[in-house]
């Protein structure tokens, strides 16, 4: 008699904890509106020197992003960013240029970025994710390539209260 209540409280549990993690992992539908939490500016640090991304709310049916990387009261580099709604999904897409705006890519070459899946938290894209810390904070996670493999670079960005 006591192995079947410990059996029935254990599948209870394990229910419960199953239950419970399938809702904090929810997929939400591949919308702009699921991720309009990205707009805003953001700054943070990396590669050495301080990053700022300013990102639109949704309209048109996209958003769009600036990008920049300082170091010693200089500007490295510059991308655009788009996000935008193709085929019943998202997709993330940009372009690199110096800080003289010379491209890296081709003039029709994009660097893209299909989307994995969406939660209330997360924005997971091929080789890049958005993580929601707070309303005030988030983490963006972007695979790099180098030639000895890829590394995945964490920037930690805060949201400022300067408007665009």
């Amino acid at each position: 008699m006591n192995k079947i209540i410990f059996k029935t409280a254990l599948s209870v549990l394990l229910l419960v904890a199953i239950e419970s993690y399938a809702q904090t992992e929810k997929v939400l539908e591949p919308k702009l509106e699921n991720i309009a939490w990205i707009s805003g500016n953001w700054k943070g640090e990396a590669f050495g020197g301080q990053t700022e991304e300013n990102w639109s709310k949704p309209s048109g049916g996209s958003m769009m992003a600036t990008f920049k990387l300082i170091n010693d009261g200089k500007v490295s580099f510059y991308e655009i960013e788009i996000i935008r709604e193709i085929e019943n999904s998202l997709i993330l897409q940009l372009k690199h240029f110096n800080n003289d705006l010379k491209g890296w890519e081709t003039k029709d070459e994009t660097v893209d970025f299909p989307l994995k899946r969406i939660t209330s938290t997360k924005v997971e894209f091929e080789g890049m994710t958005f993580e929601k810390v707070s309303d005030n904070e988030m983490n963006v996670y972007v695979d790099v390539k180098h030639n000895y493999g890829t590394e995945t670079i964490k920037f930690n960005y805060k949201k400022s209260s300067t408007k665009i």
